[in-house]
């Protein structure tokens, strides 16, 4: 996960580098970095964002051993957020609410199925991006916290779940770009850490589960 996480990280960062070296940013003579604020950056917005998550789920039954297994689903949310352009330089903040399917199903044969992941969680998070004309990369990090839930199946079809609030951090980089005055489009990448939380009354027992995920994902931002 944390391999996949730096290459993502340096792909993002990499390419508008690259556009910036092109155009002989390094050497003082680019038409593309402006000191000065760039019209669009600075204000409210708001958007939504749909993607990709993959990850790990740890569990411990009480008194068992600890076995971690891949999870992986769609989400779909929105964000809402305040940009301040310091002359080229932009520091802001952005909220978001994600409903996820992240998760991951065990077949325990006679004790039936077993499934657990992510419902819910949003993000509190600052981010600092440097403007290259209509295209901001950035970076981005802060508090994270979710609804996460577990499931059991018995063979007759029976099911017995329970859920758990989970609180954690995340850290991301992404790349936003200008399609208008108003709307901007973004690409984005998160590493979510909520954490162990206990989930009690399922048959079999008790179990700790923790829950851990990276999420790539599109949005759309419209500026108030």
């Amino acid at each position: 996960m944390k391999r996949q996480a730096l290459s993502v990280a340096a792909l993002l960062l990499f390419v508008p580098a690259v556009h910036a070296a092109d155009l002989g940013w390094n050497s003082g003579t680019s038409t593309m970095y402006s000191p000065t604020p760039a019209a669009g950056w600075e204000g409210f917005y708001a958007g939504i964002n749909a993607g990709y998550g993959w990850g790990n789920v740890a569990r411990q039954p009480a008194g068992g051993a600890r076995t971690e297994h891949n999870s992986g689903g769609w989400q779909l949310g929105g964000q809402a957020g305040y940009n301040m352009d310091m002359g080229g330089f932009v520091l802001g903040a952005e909220g978001d609410l994600q409903f996820a399917s992240i998760s991951y199903e065990e077949d325990q044969g006679i004790a039936g199925k077993f499934k657990s992941g992510m419902d819910l969680y949003g993000t509190i998070r600052g981010r600092a991006g440097m403007t290259f004309g209509t295209v901001m990369p950035y970076v981005t990090g802060g508090f994270a916290a979710g609804r996460g839930s577990a499931s059991v199946t018995s063979t007759s079809n029976v099911v017995t779940s329970q859920s758990a609030a989970h609180v954690g951090w995340t850290l991301g980089v992404g790349l936003e770009a200008q399609a208008t005055d108003k709307i901007t489009v973004k690409a984005e990448y998160l590493y979510v850490d909520l954490g162990t939380q206990a989930y009690n009354g399922l048959p079999g027992g008790n179990q700790d589960i923790t829950q851990r995920f990276g999420v790539v994902r599109a949005g759309l931002n419209y500026k108030f």
